[in-house]
């Protein structure tokens, strides 16, 4: 596939000093932005949620190539020193093409934590929850196959992306999705069940309250942060102690409803952004 070379910035968007570049499908990635925010307490980051496109996860691959391009591309253009998918379906899509895309920055992916679950699980059954999109991946599959001595059982989630995206996490749609995911992880007699999008960290609560007290999450939002930290280092000359303070700009972009980007921010992280439409 032929790459752009031009980088485009989004229309309404305006520049910003040097800083990480995050990006999603939706708002799922805050889950990842919020753990930077941790680990990087004086890093200006650069969040983009493709809301306007979203869900990734039950759309073709060359979709999701071409978005997952084109916001790269964008936050190069606004200054980007690095680039933080933090979406297992462009992960698992379009990551292989950015860095062909852009070898000078580092880009760093997420995918779902089968390693440490074969780590965690104690009867050797886990199960992932995850989009259509990122189980039906190559990248996924070499994964799976990776993993031996383990029965994993793949639960695509068609629907449950989109539910989290609408910002309502008690809604009773997404409740019964949850439910009826989980339900089966239990029929499957799991032990261990992987979170395999970044949009499942906000319903991890009711996650846990429905496989029961004795099944083990495993959420990789921290371990994402932590490899950017170590990829990153140098490039910010006072990274700051981890846990400290925000004290730099986290500024939040979406190709979706600003407001509603703003609400979710506003309930879901615990430090102050700026919001703006694209």
């Amino acid at each position: 596939m032929d790459l752009p070379t031009a980088p485009p910035t989004l229309p309404g968007a305006s520049p910003c000093p040097a800083s990480i570049g995050v990006f999603d499908s939706g708002v799922g990635g805050l889950s990842v932005l919020r753990e930077l925010r941790t680990q990087l307490p004086s890093a200006p980051l650069l969040y983009v949620a493709d809301s306007g496109h979203a869900p990734y996860g039950e759309r073709s691959d060359a979709y999701v190539i071409e978005r997952s391009r084109h916001i790269a591309l964008h936050l190069r253009a606004q200054g980007a020193i690095g680039i933080v998918v933090a979406c297992n379906t462009a992960t698992a899509i379009a990551v292989r093409h950015l860095r062909e895309l852009m070898p000078e920055l580092p880009i760093v992916g997420v995918e779902p934590g089968l390693k440490p679950a074969v780590a965690a699980t104690r009867n050797g059954r886990i199960g992932v929850l995850a989009t259509p999109g990122t189980l039906a991946s190559e990248k996924f599959q070499r994964l799976l196959q990776a993993q031996a001595g383990v029965t994993v059982l793949a639960r695509p989630c068609p629907g449950l992306a989109r539910l989290i995206e609408q910002g309502d996490l008690a809604a009773p749609a997404l409740r019964a999705a949850i439910e009826a995911h989980c339900a089966a992880l239990r029929a499957a007699d799991v032990d261990t069940v992987v979170l395999g999008c970044t949009h499942y960290a906000f319903i991890r609560d009711h996650i846990e309250a429905a496989m029961g007290a004795q099944v083990r999450i495993i959420d990789t939002a921290h371990a994402v942060a932590r490899h950017t930290v170590r990829t990153l280092a140098g490039r910010f000359a006072d990274p700051g102690p981890a846990g400290a303070k925000s004290s730099a700009v986290t500024r939040l972009q979406t190709t979706g409803e600003p407001q509603r980007l703003r609400e979710i921010a506003s309930a879901w992280l615990a430090f102050p952004c700026t919001v703006e439409g694209i």
